[in-house]
């Protein structure tokens, strides 16, 4: 196994980086790092190809995970072990395993689009929870990718991740700063899935390749504005008292007519 340098001290300016990684988008934006927490999430990423900027693993995991940090050490940059107190405070799960990475972001190439492609995009969904469940579904069923506006959850947040089971490391991701402009100039047909009985039942829909259906976010749904440049509004028809659907719940549907 390759040599770990020792870091002890909570002021040392990685630990104070990773803590700030864990709880800030913004901070994971600018600097473009976002960490990766666990023993099986960091093995998804090592099976995906993703490249560890830096390994980070406690003092016990050191001794309880050798074989498994055999093959991380092999793929990060740079190796630190620290005490089992510091790993909890940069922790952000309660009792953590005690293995970390820190990855580089990947390109937002907006040109990874497939015209032929079938894709979920999320109109600023909010909970990490919903996308979480979302994708897992997406990639069950095979969606080509996950459209996102920069406006809602931050896909590489630890409990997005946590709440993916590691399937935000494997699905592709596009997220869109202008998301009505830039969803009109995909070469997708977009369907908006709406409450509105005047909206055409998603079951009725030939979903053919090339399309995107939108969900929108928990309390608002979709905005007017990325409503009105959709070439269809679509609907879950409920015959039931509920008047809306949970937005993981109704991806889940829209997901399974598009692609079934």
């Amino acid at each position: 196994m390759k040599d770990y340098k020792i870091i002890a001290s909570r002021e040392n300016s990685l630990i104070k980086l990773i803590s700030a990684l864990q709880t800030s988008a913004k901070k994971r934006r600018e600097q473009r790092l976002f960490v990766i927490e666990g023993l099986r999430i960091c093995a998804d990423a090592y099976e995906n190809g993703i490249r560890f900027d830096k390994l980070i693993v406690s003092e016990t995991a050191f001794s309880k995970y050798e074989k498994e940090l055999s093959l991380f050490s092999e793929n990060a940059d740079e190796r630190i072990k620290i005490p089992d107190n510091l790993f909890l405070k940069i922790a952000d799960t309660s009792s953590p395993q005690g293995i970390m990475a820190l990855a580089e972001i990947p390109d937002n190439d907006i040109k990874k689009i497939d015209n032929t492609g079938r894709y979920i995009a999320l109109e600023n969904v909010a909970d990490p929870a919903n996308l979480g469940a979302v994708s897992r579904t997406a990639e069950a069923l095979g969606v080509s990718g996950l459209i996102l506006s920069a406006g809602g959850c931050d896909p590489y947040s630890p409990k997005a991740l946590r709440a993916s089971m590691g399937t935000l490391l494997r699905i592709p991701i596009i997220i869109l700063d202008d998301f009505p402009r830039q969803i009109k100039e995909l070469p997708l047909k977009t369907y908006s899935c709406v409450v509105d009985k005047t909206a055409e039942s998603i079951t009725d829909i030939g979903f053919s390749d090339g399309c995107a259906v939108i969900i929108g976010n928990e309390a608002n749904g979709i905005t007017a504005e990325t409503q009105k440049i959709s070439d269809k509004l679509i609907t879950i028809k409920m015959p039931g008292t509920a008047q809306s659907l949970n937005a993981a719940a109704a991806a889940a549907i829209s997901i399974w007519e598009m692609m079934k």
